[in-house]
């Protein structure tokens, strides 16, 4: 691999979802263009996924984290520095719909993770039945869970790819990159300057 320019931010996703909903798969997807057997994550999967975002280059890091039970109690570990959190739902398992729900719920509670924008994959949907993104909204409650952060549910299907390249597009753009904080500092005092300068004339 090349080295990466200098240009490039570099930004950490973490990706959730209870066991089974698809996480793995979706992420090799994304990164290989092809489908992968993969067996269930025990600890986690890391990819670098390459995006665009007006003209400029940035590299999401995918910290894609098992989602078994006995897993579900160390995401905490892995909320730091992260800049969005992607959450992958097995949309035709209704069974399971309120214990992803409750960990979802979880993981937002965490104060490392305030503000963080929330993308929630309704995945599976090449499965007869699946949930419709609509359903999928009023049953996780995400007006009220979400509060104040961004957040958005895509459509998607990790085994035909369907709905990916727009999850990532979107992911891409909720995430704050370092660059915007400075720009916006740096922009308050211009405009500090500017008005000071303006009062000083008169």
């Amino acid at each position: 691999m090349g080295q990466r320019g200098s240009t490039q931010a570099e930004i950490r996703v973490l990706l959730l979802g209870l066991d089974n909903a698809g996480k793995s798969t979706l992420l090799y997807k994304l990164k290989h263009k092809s489908a992968f057997s993969t067996v269930p994550t025990v600890g986690f999967n890391v990819e670098m996924l390459d995006v665009k975002r007006q003209r400029k280059n940035i590299a999401l890091t995918v910290w894609d984290v098992g989602g078994q039970a006995e897993m579900r109690r160390h995401w905490g570990g892995y909320h730091q520095d992260t800049a969005a959190v992607v959450f992958v739902v097995d949309s035709a398992d209704r069974h399971r719909l309120d214990e992803a729900r409750k960990e979802l719920e979880k993981t937002l509670r965490s104060e490392q993770l305030r503000e963080r924008p929330l993308l929630v994959l309704a995945n599976k949907q090449d499965v007869a039945g699946a949930m419709t993104v609509t359903e999928l909204k009023d049953a996780f409650n995400l007006r009220r869970i979400c509060g104040e952060r961004e957040w958005f549910v895509q459509a998607c299907s990790a085994a035909t790819g369907g709905g990916l390249d727009e999850a990532l597009r979107r992911v891409s753009h909720m995430v704050k990159l370092p660059s915007d904080s400075a720009a916006a500092v740096k922009e308050n005092i211009k405009g500090t300057v500017n008005y000071i300068r303006a009062k000083s004339v008169r």
